[in-house]
């Protein structure tokens, strides 16, 4: 099965309730309602201001989004990738299902969900 995106009302779905900040485990899927909604965020060195990305997926049913916003300011948070080279980083990131393969396996491995606090 090959990944799509989740729709605009799915996205806002999965906005609501507790932050990913405050309850960074699984999540209901808003589109096939399995509790299989994971979520990876990282701030990029390279960008011209403070940045977040986060990657939220489904391991079920396969959908995902991306997003870009405005690093929180004093948000700190574990990320098991920080260990990469940048062009290991590169690399793992070229191909989004590799990606994200990557990270299913990192979380089945208790690596993530992510911490995060507030300094």
């Amino acid at each position: 099965m090959s990944w799509s995106s989740f729709t605009g009302d799915q996205v806002a779905a999965l906005a609501q309730g507790e932050s990913l900040f405050a309850q960074p485990g699984e999540r209901e899927c808003p589109a096939c309602g399995r509790r299989s909604v994971r979520a990876y965020v990282n701030a990029p060195e390279n960008a011209r201001r403070p940045t977040l990305v986060s990657y939220v997926w489904c391991t079920a049913c396969r959908k995902f989004v991306g997003t870009r916003a405005k690093h929180p300011e004093g948000l700190v948070f574990s990320d098991p990738l920080a260990t990469l080279s940048p062009a290991e980083r590169r690399e793992l990131e070229r191909s989004l299902v590799g990606f994200l393969a990557h990270l299913d396996e990192l979380w089945d491995a208790g690596a993530l969900p992510q911490t995060f606090t507030t300094a």
